[in-house]
């Protein structure tokens, strides 16, 4: 059902769940746990499953460890203590809270990303967002980071073969030392680089040749039907209705 949904009515929706979640006070279990009951039933709704989201949506934690520091800032109660090297450190019920709100929100926000990616071709996204008036750039580079994101996977894969077909057993007693290895994975890296950069030359002039004006065609523009605009605004009532939630059982 959400993967027929016009496109830009589930840009909105998802770019103010996400104004909304970051806009939830800390301390909101609640209003979070409505937050999480709404993903949760849409990812049901997509017919991937949640458990597609979650594994994928785990790459939060590494956004949310940036603010692990928050749980040693003094304020609230000390949940513990000790020293390192003579200074005293401890753990603060306040920081503890701040920090698990910030990772809560980021993997449900982490989460609402995917399920527009998963039910909205990029097609229709980039239409989407010219139709809403966003920046002729910004659907500009999305589109064309997009297009030729295959080509950078082309290329690792070309230079993938080609060390591959060099490679042969040198018959050794043991494994490559980790700076080895080190190094030929910088080298492969850097020329992929090098090969990624004279490749998008060669594109963007071939584009050039053949009427690029820094716009990509998109599909004509369509009007909202009646159903998509009550589903807009039913899902903007919804969203501020859990704002609202989020600021009364928030600290």
């Amino acid at each position: 059902m959400l993967h027929r949904q016009d496109a830009r009515v589930k840009l909105i929706l998802t770019l103010a769940f996400l104004l909304v979640l970051g806009l939830a006070p800390t301390g909101a279990w609640p209003a979070y746990v409505l937050f999480a009951a709404l993903v949760f039933s849409l990812e049901t709704l997509s017919g991937v499953g949640w458990r597609y989201y979650f594994s994928r949506a785990l790459v939060a934690v590494a956004f949310a460890l940036a603010a692990v520091p928050l749980i040693f800032q003094p304020g609230g109660a000390q949940l513990a203590s000790w020293h390192v090297a003579g200074i005293p450190v401890g753990i603060y019920s306040a920081g503890l809270e701040r920090f698990l709100s910030i990772a809560l929100k980021t993997w449900l926000a982490m989460q609402a990303a995917l399920l527009l990616g998963v039910t909205t071709s990029f097609p229709s996204l980039l239409s989407a967002m010219r139709q809403l008036h966003l920046p002729k750039i910004l659907v500009a580079v999305g589109g064309l980071m997009w297009r030729y994101l295959f080509l950078f996977e082309e290329e690792a894969r070309r230079l993938m073969a080609a060390r591959a077909s060099r490679s042969a057993s040198p018959g050794w007693s043991h494994q490559p030392s980790l700076i080895w290895r080190a190094r030929v994975t910088g080298g492969m890296a850097g020329s992929l680089l090098l090969r990624s950069i004279e490749r998008s030359e060669r594109v963007y002039a071939a584009m050039l040749a053949r009427g690029y004006n820094g716009e990509l065609p998109l599909p004509p523009k369509q009007v909202l039907k009646k159903r998509d605009r009550w589903l807009l605004t039913a899902g903007v009532a919804v969203l501020g209705f859990l704002w609202l939630v989020s600021f009364v059982f928030g600290g």
